[in-house]
């Protein structure tokens, strides 16, 4: 069985132009410095709001570049990892690409700021490009080296205008909800408390005409029979329990037992006045004894 042929290419034209793209990026660098001034003041910085932004986008780069690397070099069936590796030509690609990428971020980090604050261009290489597990060469040298554990890829939805319409608007409801909330606890307490009181002093309105309707059919009643037949009637009435305190009320539903308790409490007040001075006499003799007793010994 044949064995795939490996790739083989010279890296002199390579390298020739790595070391121009070195010299054009120095001779950038210079200009831009010598500019920066001018520049400032013609054009504005990209604005990103948190520093996940600018890592979700260096990230989104380095993934393309991957997927046009492996689109290029795929893999040849049959080849094993050993064989993999010894793919000079695909790593020292991977290795450019990276650099390249590298570069860009670096040279475009002055034209950058997170949340209003300028980047520091001395450390951001160190902060956002220093970790190579986003690096398509980076994943590439970990699986040829045998580390097969998956690395955690943070992934950020795509932004939908329509969602954030709809949470400003939830957030504009909550707010007037919360308003009409404070207008209903200044309000209401004091609107419940003046309706119970105009209901309570409605129903007392209505209890004394009542009361002055009824005094005045009984005083009307009263006038209307003869002299002596009123007084008869009440003696009657009160003999017979059925007298009641105004004409058209009847009797309470507990006459009797109220009857009864009243009379019970009037009998107890009165044997208590005829027991209380023998008693306290009882009381004055048993205090004399005792200081009597305390004295002797």
């Amino acid at each position: 069985m044949n064995k795939p042929a490996r790739r083989r290419s010279s890296y002199k034209n390579i390298e020739d132009q790595q070391q121009q793209t070195n010299a054009s990026s120095s001779t950038s660098n210079s200009s831009n410095s010598n500019n920066g001034n001018v520049m400032d003041g013609a054009h504005r910085k990209i604005e990103l709001q948190s520093p996940e932004d600018l890592t979700f986008l260096i990230n989104n780069v380095r993934r393309a570049a991957e997927e046009h690397i492996n689109a290029a070099f795929p893999p040849v069936d049959g080849q094993d990892d050993a064989a993999a590796g010894e793919d000079e030509l695909r790593v020292r690609i991977e290795r450019l690409v990276t650099d390249y990428i590298s570069q860009t971020f670096t040279l475009a980090a002055p034209n950058l700021s997170i949340n209003g604050f300028d980047l520091d261009a001395k450390t951001f290489p160190a902060v956002y490009l220093g970790s190579p597990a986003t690096s398509s060469s980076g994943r590439n040298l970990r699986r040829r080296g045998g580390d097969s554990q998956p690395q955690e890829e943070v992934q950020y939805e795509a932004f939908d205008a329509r969602r954030r319409a709809r949470v400003e608007e939830l957030a504009r409801e909550e707010e007037d909800l919360m308003r009409e909330i404070a207008a209903l606890k200044r309000r209401v307490p004091a609107a419940a408390a003046k309706t119970y009181a105009d209901g309570f002093w409605e129903g007392v309105r209505v209890d004394e005409e009542a009361l002055a309707k009824a005094l005045e059919a009984a005083a009307a009643a009263a006038a209307a029979l003869p002299g002596g037949q009123d007084q008869e009637e009440d003696e009657e009435d009160r003999k017979n329990g059925s007298k009641t305190i105004l004409d058209g009320i009847g009797p309470l539903e507990r006459q009797a037992g109220v009857e009864a308790s009243y009379e019970g409490v009037v009998e107890t007040l009165g044997r208590l006045k005829r027991e209380m001075p023998a008693t306290v006499a009882k009381m004055e003799r048993a205090r004399v004894a005792g200081e009597y007793v305390v004295t002797e010994r």
